[in-house]
């Protein structure tokens, strides 16, 4: 069994495990379990979600891996910070996301990403309210895993800012391991549009500083300061990828009571036409971006 099958169970899909409801739960969920697929169309599925959700189709929790492995670019991020030709060399895909922040390295294997999508009318107006509530089951996946991770104890100077997990830690919202005060384990964002909200987050699997530090320019930091600061789940827990990935659908879908599903192909169609339209584009991913 490949790591994109993990067998795992969740929530409202008769699996174990998972944590409880959340406040949201009782509406209508779906869980999309992990998939493989590029940088670009995932950013735009991330997209899609939310369309569907404000459209008045099922709020959508997923877990998605980038395959090929991709940078993601924060959405104010300069170019110039990314080293292209590194990129092209080890074939990384480059992305800019919708949300800010720094760049952030998701390898094939050493990342797993989730996002949350839901009509903005269902969620607390004050974005750090809905962070908080998004991040939880983020936080109970960690810890049926067995990894301590909380926000982080105390406000920590940036590293280097062109990257966000070596950007200065806030207790408001970086999630760190041993109850906060070490390492920090995951990067979350959120963005909202009229009607709809958008979470999405890297959790480190594996924290692979050499791969990590390759696609910035003139970081000046060594493996060794990125490991200080970064850990993954190999570092707290004895489990595969492919039981982390169950552990995250399951506490998704419990907190959302979300039933298995997947995507239409309309939607797919729309996602597609996204890509193309912008995160497959030059004049989004290599410029920094006007107006949303």
């Amino acid at each position: 069994m490949s790591d994109t099958d993990a067998d795992g169970g969740a929530g409202g899909t008769g699996g174990t495990g998972g944590g409880s409801p959340g406040p949201l739960a009782g509406r209508e969920w779906r869980l999309i379990r992990e998939e493989s697929r590029p940088g670009p169309l995932n950013m735009a599925l991330d997209e899609v979600a939310a369309e569907t959700a404000a459209e008045g189709g099922p709020r959508t929790v997923r877990v998605y891996r980038w395959d090929p492995s991709c940078l993601s670019m924060g959405y104010a991020q300069d170019p110039d910070t990314v080293d292209w030709d590194r990129c092209a060399d080890a074939g990384v895909d480059v992305t800019r996301r919708q949300t800010g922040g720094g760049g952030i390295y998701h390898d094939r294997d050493g990342d797993l990403s989730y996002s949350i999508a839901a009509p903005a009318e269902e969620l607390p107006g004050e974005l750090l309210d809905a962070y908080h509530l998004l991040c939880e089951p983020v936080l109970s996946a960690f810890r049926a895993l067995g990894v301590d991770a909380e926000y982080a104890d105390e406000e920590r100077p940036a590293i280097y800012r062109p990257a966000c997990y070596l950007r200065g830690l806030h207790p408001a919202h970086d999630v760190c391991a041993d109850s906060g005060a070490g390492r920090k384990l995951s990067g979350n964002a959120q963005y909202r549009r009229e009607a709809s909200v958008i979470q999405h987050g890297s959790v480190t699997f594996d924290a692979m500083p050499r791969e990590h530090l390759a696609v910035f320019r003139d970081h000046g930091v060594s493996e060794a300061r990125f490991a200080e600061r970064v850990g993954g789940v190999t570092d707290y827990a004895d489990a595969t990828r492919a039981e982390a990935v169950a552990a995250f659908e399951a506490s998704l879908a419990a907190w959302a009571d979300a039933e298995e599903g997947e995507w239409t192909d309309a939607e797919l169609a729309r996602a597609e036409e996204i890509a193309d339209a912008k995160y497959r584009s030059d004049d989004w991913v290599r410029e920094r971006p006007g107006e949303r």
